[in-house]
């Protein structure tokens, strides 16, 4: 449902098209601010994706760059509507990372390095209770209960494969060990083997036997969207996150995944492994 989807995401892609058909043009922002008589920041903004769109300027800057073809006029004035709706997560309030929440609903894919705690994708309930109130000490309960079905319910996707959403973690295996909580760590664990056997799944364990790798500076996710050839970076922080999508900066992560990979255990090794960690925790 387009109600369900990420504004956020969506003007980002519509501003990259606007951009793409000013570029073609032959225009500059400054000489599109001016024949539209609004500031020259107002532009870079809606490329960036920073500043919302209606359909009828969408439609002026279109006979500005004289776009003859009606169907792609339509389809922009449609995706500036849509851009206009609140996210599904609004509804519960101040949500931590709701940029990254939107942007998680338009993926087509999600490629993750995560060396303390299991994916929040990959969470059980318990589990994630368990993180959230264990890493945010200073939350009330009500807000504790805001946020994890929030997270339960982003994991709608990565759940179904007809969501069409493929997840990629390489996991450290400190992750394995770490127990979160009381008495649920094997229900986790077993809960991580079911899905990483699914076939948008994979899960990668990095062992401690693999030393020193490009991944010791932290956990990120590589992002990349449906009909974009853009991508994103996210690195989470305890209060800010990281959002880099310029191709020079995109570009040391994906060498770095690349290599996380390489170095972590395949697959099916990964399985054996965790299924060995359960019997730990058991």
């Amino acid at each position: 449902m387009a109600a369900n989807g990420s504004p956020t995401v969506r003007r980002r892609r519509l501003g990259a098209e606007l951009r793409r058909l000013r570029r073609a043009a032959g225009m500059t922002t400054q000489q599109v601010a001016g024949r539209l008589l609004v500031s020259q920041s107002k532009i870079s903004l809606l490329e960036t994706g920073r500043r919302a769109i209606n359909p009828r300027d969408v439609r002026d800057v279109c006979e500005l760059y004289e776009v003859t073809d009606p169907a792609l006029v339509a389809s922009l004035m449609r995706m500036a509507k849509e851009s206009g709706r609140q996210g599904w997560w609004v509804a519960y309030g101040d949500v931590p990372y709701s940029v990254f929440v939107g942007m998680e609903t338009e993926a087509a894919s999600i490629h993750s390095y995560e060396p303390l705690v299991i994916p929040g994708l990959l969470q059980t309930p318990a589990y994630a209770a368990a993180v959230i109130r264990e890493t945010n000490p200073h939350i009330t309960a009500e807000e504790a209960a805001s946020r994890l079905e929030v997270r339960l319910r982003r994991q709608h996707r990565a759940h179904h494969p007809a969501r069409s959403l493929r997840l990629w973690v390489v996991l450290d295996e400190s992750a394995l060990h770490r127990a979160v909580g009381a008495g649920i760590m094997r229900e986790q664990l077993e809960h991580l083997n079911r899905l990483g056997a699914q076939p948008h799944i994979t899960v990668q364990v990095l062992t401690h036997a693999a030393g020193a790798h490009p991944g010791v500076s932290g956990q990120f996710s590589i992002l990349t969207f449906p009909d974009s050839d853009a991508g994103v970076v996210y690195l989470e922080r305890f209060t800010s996150d990281l959002y880099l999508e310029k191709p020079a900066d995109r570009r040391p992560y994906q060498f770095m995944y690349d290599h996380l990979q390489a170095q972590a255990l395949g697959p099916e090794q990964s399985r054996h492994f965790i299924r060995d960690a359960v019997r730990i925790h058991a």
